[in-house]
């Protein structure tokens, strides 16, 4: 490398996706949860493919060597975009820029090669299903295996060669986030015709090649398809679906950005995302809900998993006697975090605000009291509603099932949160006192973020219990118990309590020194982080971490579970039972759409990206109609719950008439 390339250059500069702070924040809350998914995913298949025997075949043995290729794809460039967009200066040296393209190019065209193998062995299982097992044995499989790592070395060494061999002795920033071919190309100070021909012409090979055989092999399973159609070939055809997904979304971004000359390259950063990052990530998800046999070694793997842990960890039979144990150890942790945050409040905060102004919703007293009687009886209809929603599931027994225990705690919060903001509101709209103190401030924005990312977990929890209700009817007794219900209850409570105590003590560690105007009518993330006197980036940085990380979580795992739920449905021979299936989904389907959009619309972003006006309306959807909506949805759409209300009504009736 030393005697063939006179470079002066000796380092890069890799220019990433984006400029702007804030972009680079949500950049890298989006791409570290991306890159946790990936390796949680590919990771999860790997071993479920190694633990069951059952999934021993040919493509199960192929599908595994495809997520350790998806592990080591990302794992190329994932990390080092990701401490780039933490640091200011985002520099690789010389020799790491070719290493990381000679790895990007080998496990990418190990990938290619091994797609068109799995294509092959789709061809094999369907057009000559009685010599499958002899033509596709587990030699020839791992001939064919080896055969794609050597391939691909072979392609990248010869990338790599025709790379380093170029003087580099000018400009040294790559308008990517990682160091490929195109835009390294482009920083020679020497006429690369020749040399960007014939890489074009060597992955032009490659492609079309991989290419041809995934077409033959595609349009020979089509015929044999269509001249003997049985169910085992309709079951065999169902597995093409998966692997022509994944071929689509790997093979068009790579055609685009290699196959044309270098010189015509205007920063496909952005479509580079789709092979190095996305298609990972989609990889997992795709083969698993398209895949019968690998969802059941992976629930089997999990009820393993589920039973060791009983095994070697000894659980009372009374529930009380396990959880008050655990709620007392979490009450004392708690008063020592409290306490440290008071000494660091006392130590670091050595603030001269000691409260701060709420900006209301209006200053002209005509409009200041018309949103007070607005609100009042929004409030008033709130509380009423949620309480009586909450009194009919305690009191009547015929709603004591998980669902409906589940609809009692998202109606008491519900209860809670309009009650953190709204009488504060009303008091700043009817006395115009909008001052409220510092103390007064932490306790408002941790009671708020604590109920709202319960509420998040509720709602993910409560699609589980729907998709196990619809998908698994018969277990669902079994798997949903009253037990397993306040566990995770409890589980919701407590980690939105960390979550909010977490955001509590990163804001309220600053210093605030000068400006105390809260652009808000309550204490909020964004506007209190906006008024601090010191950088906020890197708390900044873990709050949209955090809140990223909970939000899209339980955004998957409520997806994921409606997934399940619409496929299970539509199986469904009677449509009196699709009705009654999707009845019962749709309300908290229409609740969850509410407070997500409106939630992620406010949290999952860089305060510095506050706009007051938008987040004053959008705060209202989630703290205030929310609640009240919650209420009248799951009432007008459940005939149990709307008998057991006017069982309540008639009662209240009854007992004021005497």
């Amino acid at each position: 490398m030393t005697l063939g390339n006179f470079s002066r250059v000796t380092e890069f500069i890799l220019l990433g996706l984006s400029d702007t702070r804030e972009l680079q924040i949500l950049f890298f809350a989006f791409f570290f949860l991306a890159y946790a998914m990936v390796l949680l995913g590919n990771l999860l298949i790997i071993v479920t493919v190694k633990a069951d025997p059952k999934l021993s075949s040919p493509m199960h043995f192929l599908l595994c060597n495809l997520s350790f290729i998806d592990i080591c794809c990302t794992s190329v460039t994932s990390p080092r975009m990701l401490v780039d967009l933490l640091s200011q200066r985002k520099t690789i040296a010389f020799e790491d820029c070719i290493a990381q393209l000679f790895f990007l190019h080998f496990v990418g065209a190990t990938e290619m090669f091994l797609l068109t193998v799995m294509a092959y062995d789709r061809y094999t299982a369907i057009c000559k299903p009685l010599r499958y097992t002899v033509i596709m044995s587990r030699q020839v499989c791992w001939v064919l295996v080896f055969a794609c790592w050597a391939g691909g070395f072979l392609h990248s060494i010869v990338q790599t060669l025709l790379t380093i061999q170029l003087p580099f002795c000018g400009p040294n920033a790559i308008d990517n986030y990682f160091c490929d071919v195109p835009p390294v190309i482009r920083l020679a100070c020497m006429d690369v015709h020749v040399t960007e021909w014939l890489m074009v012409s060597n992955s032009g090979l490659i492609s079309l090649v991989c290419f041809l055989v995934l077409v033959t092999s595609y349009t020979f399973i089509l015929v044999t398809v269509r001249v003997r159609f049985t169910e085992g070939h309709w079951k065999a055809l169902s597995t093409c679906a998966s692997h022509l997904m994944v071929v689509t979304l790997f093979f068009i971004p790579c055609i685009f950005i290699y196959l044309r000359p270098f010189s015509s390259f205007s920063s496909d950063k952005h479509i580079c995302v789709i092979y190095t990052v996305f298609c990972p990530v989609m990889n997992p998800l795709i083969y698993t809900l398209r895949n019968n046999e690998v969802k059941a070694s992976m629930w089997k793997l999990w009820q393993r998993y589920v039973e060791g842990r009983k095994r070697t960890v000894t659980f009372p039979g009374d529930t009380d006697h396990c959880i008050l144990p655990a709620i007392n150890s979490l009450l004392q942790y708690t008063s020592v975090i409290i306490s440290t945050m008071k000494d660091k409040m006392h130590k670091v905060n050595t603030s001269t605000v000691s409260e701060f102004i709420l900006i209301g919703l209006s200053d002209a007293p005509e409009v200041r009291f018309f949103l007070f009687v607005l609100f009042l009886i929004i409030y008033l209809v709130t509380m009423a509603s949620n309480i009586t929603v909450f009194v009919a599931i305690s009191t009547d027994t015929r709603l004591h099932n998980p669902m409906y225990f589940f609809l009692g705690n998202l109606s008491l919060l519900d209860i809670l949160c309009p009650t953190i903001t709204v009488p504060k509101m009303l008091e700043v709209l009817l006395s115009e006192n909008n001052v409220i103190s510092f103390s007064g401030c932490i306790l408002q924005l941790f009671f708020l973020v604590d109920v709202v990312g319960t509420e998040i977990l509720l709602l993910t929890v409560m699609a589980y219990d729907r998709y196990v209700a619809i998908c698994q009817p018969l277990q669902y007794v079994n798997i949903v118990s009253m037990k397993l219900c306040a566990r995770l209850a409890i589980g919701t409570w407590v980690v939105g309590f960390f979550n909010s105590l977490l955001h509590t003590s990163l804001i309220f560690t600053l210093f605030f020194c000068a400006s105390n105007e809260v652009e808000k009518y309550y204490c909020d993330i964004a506007p209190v982080l906006a008024l601090s006197c010191l950088p906020t980036y890197s708390r900044e940085l873990v709050i949209l971490t955090v809140a990223g990380v909970l939000g899209s979580s339980a955004f998957v795992v409520t997806l994921v579970s409606y997934v399940y739920i619409l496929l299970a449905i539509l199986c469904m021979n009677s449509a009196e039972s699709r009705h009654k299936a999707f009845s019962t989904c749709s309300s908290h389907l229409t609740v969850v759409c509410l407070f997500y959009g409106t939630t992620i619309c406010t949290y999952v972003r860089p305060s510095s990206a506050y706009s007051p006006d938008q987040d004053r309306i959008v705060s209202m959807l989630y703290g205030i109609l929310t609640p009240l909506l919650n209420p009248i949805i799951y009432s007008l759409r459940n005939k149990e719950v709307k008998c057991a209300l006017g069982r309540v009504i008639s009662q209240v009736r009854t007992t004021l008439t005497k």
